[in-house]
C-alpha cells in the first residue's frame, strides 16, 4: 500500500470510529436532546451517497469507512428519532 492510501485509510479509521462515543452514550442515557435531527438526517443521506460514490469507484477504503459510519450515524439518527 502506499502513503497515500495509508493516509486514507487513517482518516477513514478516525472519522468513522468518532461517532462509536456518541452513540453508546445515547444507548447508555437515551437522552437526544442536544442532537440536531436536521444535521443528522442531512449527514447520515450524505454519508449514503459517499458509500454509493465508493461502490461506484470500486474504493474499498470509501466503501468500507462509509458502510460503518453509515450503520454508527443510522443508529444515532434512529435513537434521535426514537427517544427525542
Amino acid at each position: 500500500m502506499i502513503t497515500i492510501d495509508w493516509i486514507g485509510s487513517a482518516a477513514a479509521a478516525l472519522t468513522t470510529t468518532s461517532f462509536i462515543p456518541q452513540a453508546v452514550r445515547i444507548f447508555r442515557t437515551r437522552h437526544t436532546t442536544d442532537i440536531s435531527l436536521g444535521m443528522y438526517t442531512m449527514f447520515t443521506l450524505g454519508v449514503t451517497l459517499w458509500l454509493i460514490y465508493g461502490i461506484q469507484l470500486c474504493s474499498w477504503p470509501i466503501i468500507v469507512a462509509n458502510a460503518v459510519t453509515l450503520l454508527l450515524a443510522g443508529a444515532v439518527l434512529a435513537m434521535k428519532i426514537k427517544f427525542g
